[in-house]
């Protein structure tokens, strides 16, 4: 399938990201020149002026590249995807952070994989040569690495990293997918990459490195760990 038929929905969900969604934006454009693509922005309500500077960025870009599509509070990650995708007019969804720890350099290898292999889903990896961590105290990469190895072991889903938020989706495939989970907040990706691999999707990998966020602080905390281990449980009884 040629790249030039090809219509890219880049969903970025967002919650105070006024000191990012610039950059990214502008990160995005730079690096997908040859590309059809339109940028959703699902923000939840943000007090900090979000809203403002994506209205700033359409006017810049285009009404028509921007959308800008926000919901009144925090919802949830799983939701903000749903929502986006009622608005998505590609036929490939792409879904990325905000944060900055997705950078959009790596958007042209995911749609080459994609190309290459006619996968449904692209998926950025940091546990395969050429993928990492930056910016994270071994606590946390322990954490992660651990929480994974936990996942792969009773799971067995066939991917390398289940957690991880940067993917390319053929629209029908997310919209299938999306339609099976109920898990909210970080342990919808995991739902999402199991379920897939369970209904017997192609899905392919690339390296990444995840970058710790640059401003703002990190949404991850103890709850969130704790239904990280409620929702492995939960997939291993379901899936």
């Amino acid at each position: 399938m040629d790249v030039a038929k090809n219509k890219y929905s880049i969903i970025v969900p967002t919650y105070n990201e006024r000191l990012n969604i610039a950059l990214i934006v502008y990160l995005i454009f730079k690096h997908l020149r040859d590309v059809d693509f339109e940028i959703i922005v699902v923000d939840d309500g943000s007090p900090d002026g979000t809203q403002e500077v994506v209205k700033q960025l359409q006017n810049l870009y285009g009404e028509d590249r921007i959308l800008l599509r926000p919901r009144a509070k925090k919802l949830g990650l799983g939701t903000a995807y749903i929502h986006g995708l009622k608005h998505a007019s590609g036929n490939f969804v792409v879904i990325m952070d905000a944060d900055l720890s997705h950078h959009p350099k790596y958007l042209p290898n995911f749609i080459k994989k994609q190309l290459e292999t006619g996968a449904s889903i692209v998926t950025g990896t940091r546990y395969v040569t050429g993928g990492g961590v930056h910016g994270w105290n071994l606590m946390r990469k322990l954490t992660s690495r651990g929480a994974n190895v936990l996942a792969q072991t009773l799971l067995w889903p066939g991917v390398s990293d289940l957690t991880g938020s940067f993917r390319l989706y053929k629209k029908s495939v997310l919209e299938d997918v999306i339609s099976c989970c109920v898990s909210k907040g970080y342990v919808f990706q995991m739902e999402m990459i199991v379920r897939a691999s369970r209904k017997g999707y192609h899905i392919e990998e690339v390296p990444i490195t995840f970058v710790d966020r640059v401003f703002g602080s990190s949404k991850l905390g103890g709850s969130e760990i704790v239904e990280y281990l409620k929702g492995l449980v939960y997939l291993m009884i379901t899936t």
